[in-house]
């Protein structure tokens, strides 16, 4: 159980590593200051876990773990002195991929764990993995992620669905979660490569492809 402990908790700070690093990012291509760079990351990293906390009615994580805010200003710092020049052009979108599919387990666990029910745990998933993303291109004036065409709801829904799922019938929680993050991170990788997405409403439009 240690093991298994240790193991969710690396996961969970990667993922507000990952998510601040990707909140960091938008404010550089912004060219904001290295104080909005921080509070951009801070804001990415620990948001959608704030909002689940707050749902719930836990309290907000990272308020008596402060490390959590530190993990994202460094998040930050590295992409002020590494440059956005040393990332790729879609280096945002692949640490947002795996933020995302981290944050559908850990969110989903959390809930689970405080007795939350099956479905509403689900919902808590996708609420972790992502909330932080749509702040981020609030605060720095993107196009939403929700409102692009290629999945990104969707391959959070299906990980945390795929990890409670097992829960439920018995597997262990490392399995199921690595199942979960596998199965996020597949859908989403498919995409974005291949701009994989659901039929809109209505049906194809004149834009699809």
């Amino acid at each position: 159980m240690n093991g298994l402990a240790t193991a969710l908790t690396a996961l969970d700070y990667a993922a507000v590593a990952v998510f601040g690093a990707t909140g960091a990012l938008a404010a550089a291509r912004r060219k904001h200051d290295i104080i909005t760079f921080g509070f951009f990351a801070a804001v990415t990293g620990v948001g959608g876990g704030t909002l689940r906390d707050l749902l719930i009615g836990a309290p907000v994580f990272w308020v008596g773990r402060p490390q959590y805010l530190v993990v994202c200003l460094a998040a930050a710092a590295a992409v002020w002195v590494l440059g956005p020049r040393r990332f790729r052009s879609r280096i945002l979108t692949w640490l947002d991929a795996l933020g995302l599919a981290a944050y559908a387990v850990v969110g989903a666990l959390k809930a689970t764990s405080l007795g939350v029910p099956p479905i509403s745990a689900i919902v808590m998933g996708v609420l972790t993995a992502t909330f932080g993303g749509v702040i981020r291109d609030i605060l720095a004036h993107e196009p939403s992620v929700l409102l692009q065409r290629e999945l990104y709801v969707t391959p959070a829904l299906a990980g945390a669905g795929a990890f409670v799922g097992l829960g439920l019938i018995g597997a262990p929680a490392l399995l199921a979660g690595g199942a979960g993050f596998a199965i996020a991170l597949s859908i989403r990788a498919g995409a974005i490569l291949w701009g994989w997405s659901l039929q809109g409403f209505g049906g194809p439009t004149t834009d699809d492809p």
